[in-house]
């Protein structure tokens, strides 16, 4: 008998049966995993290209036979379906296969961030009772084997580290293997022993994080389906499309909106590479990418880059998604007039919903709106702080619920309680719905820094510079910055006597295992922090100071 009940459930929030019952018969949800799409094209182009990174070309196949070798090694290894396994890797092809490994025989890939380190990782990891890790060795100046140490000597339930690149000794009673070994083996995996269903967990996604340390966003096979398919409509992906994965891989949006899976799923090929000018754009001739998805502060740079160098010689790039934080209105033309490319907005989240322009859309709708949802069954409510629904052309706080919205966050009940109401999402975004139905984002109404793409927890940076000797008070707020649209600034009062400079914090931080990108890059020191008629940090103000110290500097 078909197995129906998830392998996961606990610390999962269903969606309510007649909703389910809804999607499914309405097609949304097709009761398939995410991989079976790509078994699909395996199928019908074997010995076509599916993946590129640098010299490295994998046909469907070869792709398909390294990521069941994979999933074959976990299960060999002790894992079984259900297990959370964190993945820390940068944008190369063992990041696909990996990915898909996972995927086919139900073990959860959790995405973390290359830029993560032992602070993050540490939670990640045990929120997620991750019984592995897959890191490369190193990423930057950092050499992750010694974080892996870190977080397997603080989370029990890891057992297995495999390391792209060489292995060393480990903390605790884990193993530290080399992944290459994993996709050696040439054992055939069956793959029905292990097929997941369309209600299992296919994979986590990490929150922005309002609220402290990043949440779980638990997608499942169903939902992440339906998310990939309809990007893939509007987006234009089809078998002719090079899609080039420029910022992280784990990110919701190069990932699955539309992203590599999505050109996987269309039977395109997927072009790893770098946000690098130079790069991206030389890559961007020498495999004819088509498509590729980028946040405003790396498109910027290409534009800069192609207007004093000419980079781009070819005109195969046909859309530019550009997405992360909201696209300056005086940036959004330039994409067509330097890059030849149509520029496609895209506003979403990985807790769901993704809006994006359309591509024969008037210049007027894609030059100034965020888009629109992608799918039919999106609903969406603009509404006042009493929970009203407010008229088109009015700011208001965006909720959100739908086929591929998750109706809660793994294991955090409390959170849900702040964030899910009767089923819609409350995302924290002040949007203005046009009487087209798009969207423009004006806003946010929960405390947080959004740094070239990636969002920063106000909280979380404030109680990582309580831990710094000598501060008193902190309050961590957004300053504005003409390239990543804000960086951090911390404010802060001192304990008597005490002397604290921002290389204090920086050390700090640094010390603790904290991504370079929460890291303020400026510390004001003042003698009391502004307050609110009910007792807390005036934000406001303290935004408002830092924008005139930067305008008189």
């Amino acid at each position: 008998m078909p197995r129906t009940t998830p392998w996961i459930t606990t610390g999962t929030t269903p969606w309510p049966p007649e909703l389910a019952e809804r999607y499914r018969r309405e097609g949304y949800w097709q009761g398939r995993p995410v991989t079976a799409w790509i078994a699909e094209r395996v199928a019908e182009r074997p010995d076509q290209v599916a993946l590129v990174e640098g010299a490295t070309r994998l046909s469907y196949r070869a792709l398909w036979e390294r990521a069941g070798a994979f999933a074959q090694y976990l299960l060999d290894h002790g894992l079984q379906p259900g297990d959370r396994v964190v993945l820390q890797l940068p944008n190369c092809w063992e990041f696909a296969a990996v990915t898909l490994g996972c995927l086919r025989v139900g073990v959860v890939p959790v995405m973390a961030l290359p830029a993560h380190r032992q602070h993050e990782l540490t939670h990640v990891a045990a929120k997620a009772g991750a019984r592995a890790l897959v890191i490369t060795q190193q990423h930057r100046q950092d050499d992750l084997r010694a974080v892996a140490r870190q977080v397997a000597g603080s989370v029990a339930s890891v057992a297995t580290i495999l390391v792209r690149g060489e292995p060393d000794a480990v903390a605790g009673g884990a193993r530290m293997l080399r992944l290459a070994d994993a996709f050696t083996d040439s054992a055939r995996l069956d793959d029905a022993a292990h097929a997941p269903i369309g209600a299992d967990v296919a994979l986590m996604l990490l929150s922005g994080g309002t609220t402290g340390a990043p949440k779980l966003i638990v997608r499942t096979h169903d939902d992440y389906a339906c998310n990939i398919r309809w990007c893939n409509e509007i987006g234009g992906i089809d078998e002719r499309t090079v899609y080039m994965v420029v910022i992280p891989a784990a990110h919701n949006f190069p990932l699955g909106c539309p992203g590599w899976l999505g050109t996987l799923f269309a039977g395109g090929r997927v072009v790893m590479s770098t946000p690098s000018a130079e790069t991206a754009l030389a890559t961007m001739d020498a495999e004819q990418v088509t498509v590729t998805a980028v946040v405003p502060a790396v498109a910027q740079t290409w534009i800069e880059h192609q207007r004093a160098h000419g980079t781009l010689r070819g005109h195969s790039l046909k859309v530019l998604e550009v997405g992360g934080s909201r696209m300056p209105d005086e940036l959004a033309p330039r994409v067509a007039s330097v890059l030849g490319a149509t520029l496609q907005q895209v506003f979403g989240m990985a807790e769901g919903l993704i809006n994006m322009t359309r591509l024969d859309d008037p210049g007027e709708a894609i030059h100034h709106t965020q888009g629109r949802p992608v799918c039919p069954a999106d609903e969406v409510r603009v509404v006042d702080a009493a929970g009203q629904d407010v008229p088109d052309g009015t700011p208001g706080a965006l909720l959100t619920r739908g086929p591929y919205t998750p109706r809660g966050y793994f294991d955090e009940p409390e959170k849900n309680r702040q964030s899910f109401f009767d089923g819609w999402y409350a995302s924290g975004d002040i949007v203005v719905r046009r009487a087209d139905g798009n969207l423009i984002v004006a806003g946010r109404d929960k405390d947080m820094i959004l740094r070239g793409g990636e969002n920063i927890s106000a909280e979380e940076v404030e109680s990582l510079a309580y831990q710094v000797d000598g501060i008193e008070m902190a309050a961590a707020v957004a300053m504005p910055d003409p390239v990543l649209e804000e960086r951090v600034c911390l404010y802060a009062t001192l304990k008597s006597g005490c002397d604290v400079t921002l290389q204090d914090v920086v050390r700090s931080m640094r010390a603790r295992g904290v991504a370079a990108f929460k890291i303020p890059e400026r510390l004001e020191i003042v003698e009391q922090l502004p307050m609110t008629k009910v007792g807390k940090i005036d934000k406001k103000q303290l935004r408002d100071d830092i924008r005139r110290r930067m305008a008189g500097n």
